[in-house]
């Protein structure tokens, strides 16, 4: 893969993550009586915040999208296949709000499991000590996604838990964009 497309691909995950990170602390204060731990990430879909929100996880799952397309070369097929998935499983979240029932919830389940097991594989194409990280935070991932869907919040609240899914893929798209930006 030419060192443009690797740059493109970590640009791509960087910024998609890097603008939904902010958008998030600016929707989770816009929205009143918000609290990490008894509401839902996308909760902010709905009311105050939901333009912003609504626009951030489209965002992010268009860049994560194309970030698959043009980093191809250098993911697999696999991973390729994964990354594209968790991408449009976003793009659904944030065009069918919570207000439109189980559409929402299915594109929840692909945007984390597939985010998940994207972050777990990403180990194929990178190197020590990075590909140890990344399974580590997609073991995270996935072990909160199987606890949250059994509905076992270890007493963290159903926001607290489904955050321990969302932020170790997003804490690996910044990560795993500046790995790519850096590498040639």
């Amino acid at each position: 893969m030419s060192a443009g497309n690797r740059s493109l691909l970590g640009s791509l995950l960087f910024v998609g993550a890097a603008q939904f990170v902010f958008a998030l602390v600016v929707a989770e204060a816009l929205y009143p009586g918000y609290t990490i731990a008894a509401n839902y990430i996308s909760d902010l879909g709905v009311g105050s915040a939901a333009l912003l929100f609504g626009a951030s996880v489209v965002l992010l799952g268009v860049t994560r999208f194309f970030g698959a397309v043009f980093g191809r070369q250098t993911l697999g097929t696999l991973l390729t296949v994964t990354l594209a998935l968790g991408g449009l499983g976003s793009v659904g979240v944030g065009l069918f709000p919570e207000t439109t029932g189980a559409y929402h919830g299915y594109f929840s389940i692909v945007t984390f499991f597939f985010g998940a097991v994207t972050v777990i594989l990403s180990y194929r194409v990178t190197h020590r000590p990075f590909s140890y990280f990344s399974v580590v935070l997609g073991i995270i991932a996935l072990v909160a996604f199987v606890l949250s869907f059994t509905h076992n919040n270890l007493d963290i609240g159903r926001g607290g838990m489904e955050r321990l899914i969302a932020y170790p893929l997003l804490v690996w798209s910044l990560a795993f964009g500046g790995y790519m930006m850096g590498s040639k």
